[in-house]
């Protein structure tokens, strides 16, 4: 009897333990992104031709939400969102990266050794978020692109 009472004990716990497990997966991996510094998506992306996107872009260099229509695989149009962006994408516009263009730089920056260079992957692969530190005791040398409101186009 002694062991009939302490089994049901046992199977409870050990549904619990699988359901924490459980939830702890799931988690860890969100269908919408990973958690920064992973070093690769789950999904390989492979960039359209075509596609719009929202960058938003805090870097020395170029600060500012920018709306962006790349065509065969280039920048056709950048439109800033905010004072100073429209003004950079007025006069600067060939500082504003297609989606590539900062997965390139990414991949330049681990190869270099950057003290950081991180990303966070949509689950289809693309990324969504990619922090930049080439040189932790440099000042100014960060960089932190979030990318949203994707949409691939025909064409």
């Amino acid at each position: 009897m002694a062991d009939e009472r302490s089994r049901p004990r046992f199977v409870s716990a050990a549904a619990l333990a699988a359901t924490l497990l459980c939830a702890t997966a799931a988690c860890e991996s969100s269908p919408s992104s990973e958690s920064p510094g992973k070093d690769r998506p789950k999904t390989a992306w492979v960039e359209p031709a075509s596609y719009t996107y929202t960058l938003t872009s805090l870097t020395q260099v170029l600060a500012g939400t920018f709306r962006v229509t790349v065509r065969n695989g280039a920048v056709a149009e950048a439109v800033g969102l905010d004072e100073d962006s429209r003004r950079q994408a007025q006069e600067q516009p060939d500082r504003i990266p297609t989606i590539g263009g900062l997965l390139k730089t990414l991949a330049e920056a681990r190869s270099d050794g950057a003290d950081t260079a991180d990303a966070e992957y949509a689950a289809d692969g693309r990324p969504v978020r990619i922090s930049l530190d080439r040189d932790e005791n440099s000042i100014d040398d960060e960089a932190q692109y979030t990318i949203s409101s994707y949409e691939p186009t025909p064409g």
